[in-house]
């Protein structure tokens, strides 16, 4: 099963900051790192490093090379990237000392990917296949469309939150992810608890709080694992990634939200986004030793 991916990439711009600057605060920052990111990219990675197939589907700046070694260096198939006249996708990312962060996002080649090539790709698919997107790139109407033309399955990040976007992409999709400010959004949308929305698959992060997951196979509570955080950037990506490949293997909904679960433990343990996403190796060895742990 292959997973095609209509996804952002950025450069984040990342700050460690000692705390977030109030209205007007000019604030020295701790330390600076220009990492690989978009929520598009981080979720292409994690799906690779769980061992899934993936075509990123997106867009970057001839002068941005680098961007292409790491994603393929990462096993993500970079065949259908774009080279746009304008410039790459970034982030200025500001992590504080307990591990949240502050995001500004500016689109860039995000917005200027060639839909009509990126439609054509989907030629390759088979059906069972998966369509991924996210609020962070153009033409998902028209993806979207064609994807279910091709008889594939559509996994949605509605992130940024967009309700008229959302309201659009809804209908036809088959999981849908989002955190608690995203659910919160898509409550006041529909007028009623997004638990209630009938998706076939909804699942809802909560960070600390675990995740909660609600459609076909009942409604179900995945507990968080405990770690101490250094940095939750890409968190959220991570365990998308590694869901939809735990349900691509053919895994139940309970086991792939406890492999997703122990992906993000993992991330957030490591500064960075995409950089911090776990090996499926790595993932594995921290579940085998949290059931030995637990039945000692």
């Amino acid at each position: 099963m292959t997973v095609f991916n209509l996804g952002s990439i950025n450069i984040d711009l990342v700050y460690m900051v000692p705390h977030f600057p109030a209205p007007g605060e000019t604030l020295t920052t701790l330390d600076y790192q220009r990492m690989l990111g978009g929520k598009g990219t981080n979720q292409s990675i994690a799906l690779a490093r769980a061992g899934g197939t993936v075509v990123h589907i997106g867009a970057t700046h001839a002068e941005d090379g680098w961007i292409r070694g790491e994603m393929h260096a990462a096993g993500v198939d970079i065949s259908a990237l774009q080279t746009s006249d304008t410039a790459t996708g970034h982030a200025v990312v500001s992590v504080s000392r307990d591990g949240e962060n502050q995001i500004l996002l500016w689109p860039g080649a995000n917005h200027a990917i060639d839909m009509g090539e990126a439609i054509a790709t989907l030629d390759r698919a088979k059906a069972g296949d998966w369509a991924l997107l996210q609020n962070e790139t153009c033409g998902a109407d028209a993806f979207v469309a064609a994807a279910r033309a091709h008889g594939l399955k559509i996994a949605y990040s509605a992130a940024p939150f967009d309700a008229e976007v959302t309201a659009r992409l809804l209908p036809h999709t088959d999981l849908l992810v989002v955190n608690e400010v995203e659910a919160a959004a898509l409550t006041e949308m529909l007028g009623r608890p997004a638990a209630t929305a009938g998706l076939p698959h909804l699942v809802i992060t909560k960070g600390r709080d675990g995740a909660d997951y609600y459609g076909a196979d009942g409604t179900l509570h995945q507990p968080a694992f405990e770690v101490s955080p250094l940095d939750t950037t890409g968190a959220g990506d991570c365990f998308f990634g590694y869901l939809l490949a735990g349900i691509a293997e053919g895994g139940d909904m309970a086991a792939s939200l406890r492999l997703a679960s122990a992906a993000a433990a993992l991330q957030v343990t490591h500064h960075g986004a995409a950089a911090a996403i776990p090996t499926r190796a790595a993932v594995d060895e921290f579940l085998a030793s949290d059931f030995l742990a637990s039945h000692d």
